[in-house]
């Protein structure tokens, strides 16, 4: 199995996962404006997408987009995901809402040109989106104190917006901290030279 990521790109968060879910993995740089991997290969024939992430299983099938592939090692490795009855489907909740809402609301600050208005509305929409999860926070991690894939997603933003001056709001800082503690994620940011 091999991840293709970019170095703090939203495929930390596959990176993560894969991590803490104890997982046999090769994982490959993509240089995401010349569309090469650091081996030299053509990205556009991995993934045609030309974007981070993608995971070729062991299948030799190719999964792409940070809710499938979070969704596939939660099913592979359920101690990944939350229980209950309506666990997958709150899991699929979660990370719909992580990667519709507060991942598309980045997109002024990797925008050759944009504003600084523009950034500035962005910042205010992520926080606003931030505080909704902020609100329903309730133990140690999004579904209490059971780690699972879309922590490490909400993980990736929340370093998004550190990174880009986007106020985060309590509790999620303190959240932040607990991931950097995980082995999981102290590995997958090592590999990705973050760390």
């Amino acid at each position: 199995m091999k991840l293709y990521y970019s170095p703090g790109a939203c495929s930390l968060a596959d990176h993560i996962a894969l991590h803490e879910g104890g997982f046999a993995f090769e994982h490959e740089k993509v240089d995401l404006k010349t569309k090469r991997t650091e081996t030299g290969a053509d990205f556009a024939a991995i993934n045609p997408k030309g974007y981070v992430p993608a995971l070729v299983l062991d299948s030799g099938e190719t999964v792409t987009e940070n809710i499938a592939i979070l969704s596939w090692i939660a099913a592979e490795k359920p101690d990944l995901a939350p229980g209950g009855a309506m666990g997958h489907t709150r899991l699929l909740e979660t990370l719909a809402y992580i990667s519709t809402e507060v991942h598309k609301s980045f997109k002024p600050f990797f925008t050759p040109g944009a504003s600084d208005a523009d950034k500035a509305k962005a910042g205010e929409q992520v926080t606003k989106r931030l505080q909704l999860i902020a609100d329903h926070f309730d133990g140690d991690y999004l579904f209490g104190d059971r780690f699972s894939v879309a922590d490490a997603y909400l993980f990736v933003m929340l370093m998004w917006a550190q990174k880009n001056g986007v106020t985060i709001p309590d509790p999620l800082p303190a959240f932040a901290e607990r991931m950097k503690a995980r082995a999981g994620v102290r590995t997958a940011l090592e590999h990705e030279g973050l760390s």
